[in-house]
């Protein structure tokens, strides 16, 4: 099966949804049937099966956040390297946030976007392969926006309008935030790896302090050193440390 390549900005074109079980499931179902190629982006108001990281579902109240995906084609270059086009999303999220909510962003390996200690977005991308060779990615995106009210079980979120006092429109803000995702993309599609992930380590939530970490029944601190390429953890206590993402579990505050 082929798919189509095309040229497009992100977010041309970008469809609104009122209703969708999970925008990436539609954006995939979109592509699979040849009617959408990079850069097409749907927003929607409403997610009823929302998807996060690792199986987790994503809450959230009608028409108040981004709920939102993208197609995405892997720049040649960086191929071998899928969690590139990770970090490049998460990236993009960041320069969109931090717009609105200062220098307290950070990114929480791999993809979470944070404010403070407090969870703000989180970010899948569901990537396709045929064989070996890795076709589109569909970047799915859920930020805070206008929320002020969370489900109990929800761990420390945070609103851009609990932070900053306003209330935004969603539909403006997506296009402020497909910029930002095009602006990523290109640095991704024009530079080394070396020089996205300096970014990325800047922006990285706890970079070189000390933290709490979960392996199987273990919990042991360590110095958070970075990320490489491939997205592995890299961290520092009597040993030098990698982890793969869902090897370890972060014990917060």
């Amino acid at each position: 099966m082929s798919y189509p390549a095309t040229s497009n900005p992100i977010g041309q074109p970008l469809t609104i949804l009122p209703s969708v079980d999970s925008t990436n499931n539609y954006a995939m179902g979109q592509v699979q049937a040849r009617a959408a190629g990079h850069g097409a982006a749907w927003l929607a108001m409403e997610q009823t099966s929302g998807k996060g990281q690792r199986g987790k579902s994503w809450v959230t109240t009608y028409g108040e956040n981004i709920l939102f995906s993208v197609v995405l084609t892997p720049p040649a270059r960086h191929t071998g390297y899928p969690f590139l086009l990770s970090a490049t999303v998460a990236l993009a999220c960041y320069d969109f946030f931090n717009i609105y909510a200062g220098d307290e962003t950070r990114i929480k390996w791999p993809n979470d976007l944070y404010w403070r200690d407090r969870k703000a977005g989180g970010i899948l991308i569901e990537n396709s392969f045929r064989g070996k060779e890795w076709v589109f990615a569909i970047a799915g995106m859920g930020i805070n926006i206008n929320q002020v009210q969370f489900n109990p079980g929800v761990r420390n979120p945070v609103s851009l309008r609990q932070i900053t006092g306003k209330e935004f429109d969603v539909t403006t803000l997506v296009k402020v935030l497909c910029t930002s995702l095009e602006n990523r993309y290109q640095q991704l599609q024009h530079n080394t790896a070396e020089v996205l992930l300096n970014d990325y380590h800047k922006a990285l939530y706890k970079s070189g302090e000390i933290v709490k970490l979960k392996k199987a029944n273990s919990i042991f601190e360590t110095t958070i050193r970075g990320v490489s390429a491939s997205g592995q953890l890299l961290t520092r206590d009597t040993l030098e440390r990698s982890f793969e993402v869902g090897e370890v579990e972060w014990i917060l505050q």
